[in-house]
Formats: structure tokens, sequence, C-alpha cells
């Protein structure tokens, strides 16, 4: 991983500025009913990454939720213009996930599943029905092993 570079991004006015010192593990687009209320929009992306490879500066406001699994998840956002940043759910242990269109290259982490498609607005036609889930998947099937992998490192690390 030294040769690994930086991944940047930020808020819409500028306050907030992140990067992220590893490479990310896994992105997901969510159409579940909570995300759409949270968003106000068909759908969220996000990108998983290592809790201590986010790196932040800016002032940020956060709100503690219940998500749809029933664990606690807390959301952050710019204090200024309010755009969402990274979320940390309870249910992802040493992990984060960053709000992927906050990056600055977005394009270059593409969704690689489509979680609670069963409750997907129906003028959004996803081309690849191989990475589309009803309800969410088992990362042992969905992640690319080499993610699985670093996961398992880094939490053998982490928590060892």
């Amino acid at each position: 991983m030294s040769d690994f570079e930086p991944i940047y991004g930020g808020c819409i006015c500028g306050s907030v500025k992140y990067s992220i010192n590893s490479k990310p593990l896994f992105t997901q687009v969510c159409h579940c009913l909570d995300c759409k209320k949270l968003t106000g929009s068909s759908y969220v992306m996000n990108t998983s990454i290592f809790e201590d490879s986010l790196k932040i500066s800016g002032e940020l406001l956060k709100a503690e939720l219940i998500a749809g699994s029933g664990k606690k998840c807390t959301h952050y956002f710019c204090k200024k213009c309010g755009v969402y940043i990274y979320a940390d759910y309870e249910f992802a242990i040493r992990r984060l996930t960053v709000r992927t269109k906050t990056l600055l290259k977005p394009k270059d982490f593409p969704p690689q599943a489509h979680i609670f498609v069963k409750d997907k607005d129906p003028w959004i036609n996803i081309a690849d029905k191989n990475i589309c889930y009803d309800e969410m998947y088992d990362p042992k099937i969905a992640w690319p092993k080499e993610s699985l992998d670093r996961y398992k490192e880094y939490l053998e690390t982490n928590l060892g």
C-alpha cells in the first residue's frame, strides 16, 4: 500500500475537506426507504473505507439515527452547507462509509452492488442485474476477495 495515492473529497462550499489514505473496500448504491428519506433522493451511493484512513478538516455536525437494521448509525454533515460527508454504522466494525459523490473523482468508484432494489423507484434502470440485491447482501459473497482479505487483516491488526 505504500504506492497508494490518497483520495480527496469535500463538501460543496469547501469548508470540509478530507483525504482517504488507503484503498476503499467496496462501493454500493442503497435504494432503501431510510436512505431515500435521509437524502431526499432516489438512492444514495456509499464507499466503504477503513475508519482510520479518513482524515477530515472543517467543522461537522452529526445526527444519530437508527438504521433499518435496528442498529445505531451516526451521520456527519458540513456545518456550513449541510452536505452529507460520511456515516458510521454500528454494524460496520472499524469501517466508515463516505458519500461517494463527495469524492473529487467519484467516477473512479462505480457501484459494485445495488441494495434494497425491492424499494427502488420504478424509473431507475440498473443495467447490471447481477449486482442487484432485494435487501442487503452477504459481503462474503458480494465483495471482491481482495477487499475481504484486506478487511480481515485490518480487523486482526486493529482488534487483536
